[in-house]
């Protein structure tokens, strides 16, 4: 077997890694692709005769080029945010290239929530944070990926950490009823179990649109319980409940591309109001976090 032949046979051994790494980095199946492809051009260029750990090698290789991609990212989206959402959408993907299919049941493994808050982090949080609580990288080899200290790689992992999982915010006294309440809206939605619906919504709920944002469906408020319940019979299939602003509301996230946001008001256990977030700039306003288990 030849050099390359040898180095082909351990890129492969590593392949799945290094996608699950990847993809969990940048929330795109055709980027973390691209990334990990980048990672065996790398290899290929590489002198690696004296690597001892080459999963550990490769690892910071991709994690190395998927901090060039978010740093990108970020960049384009300061630049002009609302254009950018305007021309593309939500997110910007490459087609054609990806089943649909495989990239959701990718994206449902890892939960849509969980990638929607992901992408609210900073490159560098979101990379300390997915390559040590995801995957048990030591911030002594986070570190110099970053290009932080190790003591302030453990801070950006710990600062992730806290954004993730909603610590600090203002939560509802009754959060796991008003979870409770919620999930069973989204599956008698997902079943279009219209009863269902009618008695987890107020009678006299009131649905509002973004009026800010060009989308399908409602262009002015909805009201009572059977109107509400009609608009979502058989649908949020791409929907997952989360922490919005300290409250437990719903994202509406194909793939784990955040669209728009549903904050909810829940009184007496029942759903009394449902407004939505579609603008681009005031989604990336809002305080988002993953309902632990």
């Amino acid at each position: 077997m030849n050099e390359y032949a040898a180095l082909a046979e351990q890129f492969e051994a590593y392949r799945g890694h290094l996608q699950a790494v990847a993809y969990r980095m940048l929330g795109s199946l055709s980027e973390a692709e691209d990334a990990v492809q980048e990672s065996w051009l790398h290899l290929v260029r590489a002198e690696t005769s004296d690597v001892k750990n080459m999963g550990g090698w490769l690892t910071t290789i991709v994690a190395r080029v998927c901090l060039d991609i978010l740093r990108t990212r970020k960049a384009r989206r300061e630049e002009s945010l609302e254009a950018d959402e305007e021309a593309h959408g939500p997110t910007t993907r490459r087609e054609g290239t990806i089943d649909p299919e495989q990239e959701a049941i990718l994206a449902d493994s890892v939960g849509l929530a969980m990638l929607v808050v992901l992408d609210t982090l900073n490159p560098a949080e979101r990379i300390a944070f997915v390559l040590h609580d995801l995957f048990d990288v030591s911030f002594n080899e986070i570190a110099p990926i970053v290009e932080r200290t190790t003591t302030a790689t453990r801070q950006l992992a710990s600062r992730a950490r806290r954004r993730v999982q909603g610590t600090g915010m203002t939560k509802s006294p009754d959060l796991a009823r008003s979870r409770t309440v919620v999930e069973a809206f989204l599956m008698a939605a997902r079943a279009g179990n219209f009863n269902a619906l009618i008695t987890i919504l107020d009678p006299d709920v009131v649905f509002r649109p973004d009026l800010t944002a060009a989308l399908p469906g409602p262009t002015r408020e909805i009201h009572t319980a059977q109107r509400v319940a009609k608009l979502f019979k058989g649908g949020a299939e791409a929907a997952r409940a989360a922490l919005i602003d300290g409250n437990v509301g719903v994202l509406v996230a194909p793939l784990g591309h955040l669209f728009l946001a549903l904050k909810l008001t829940l009184t007496n256990g029942k759903i009394t109001e449902i407004n939505v977030v579609a603008n681009p700039a005031q989604l990336h306003q809002l305080d988002l976090a993953v309902l632990g288990d």
